[in-house]
């Protein structure tokens, strides 16, 4: 069965949605790479392959902020971190997030 984390669980309270911040996860020892074929490469299926699950194309975009925020402005042959392994990669989100919140009393 496929995992879905709800990122933005740490954004919800009080019946109400507060902004999602962006936040950077600091490369790992035990990241991927992966190279990008722009019009064959889609995130969910890069999500599907390392992580069983396609609804984590999100956290690949985050660690390759480079590009922006859309997967169609990576250029074709790019090399991109794939976070992993997958729990890591997440604990390092939900780490980042705190710090932030911590950082900025958001």
């Amino acid at each position: 069965m496929a995992t879905y984390i709800d990122r933005y669980n740490s954004f919800k309270g009080n019946a109400e949605m507060k902004p999602v911040i962006g936040v950077k996860l600091e490369p790992s020892d035990n990241d991927l790479t992966y190279v990008y074929k722009q019009g064959t490469t889609r995130l969910d299926k890069l999500s599907n392959m390392f992580y069983n699950n396609p609804y984590s194309g999100w956290l690949i975009m985050l660690v390759n902020q480079e590009y922006g925020g859309l997967e169609f402005n990576i250029p074709d042959m790019s090399i991109i971190r794939i976070p992993y392994p997958f729990d890591s990669a997440v604990e390092r989100y939900a780490t980042a997030v705190r710090k932030h919140k911590l950082l900025y009393g958001e």
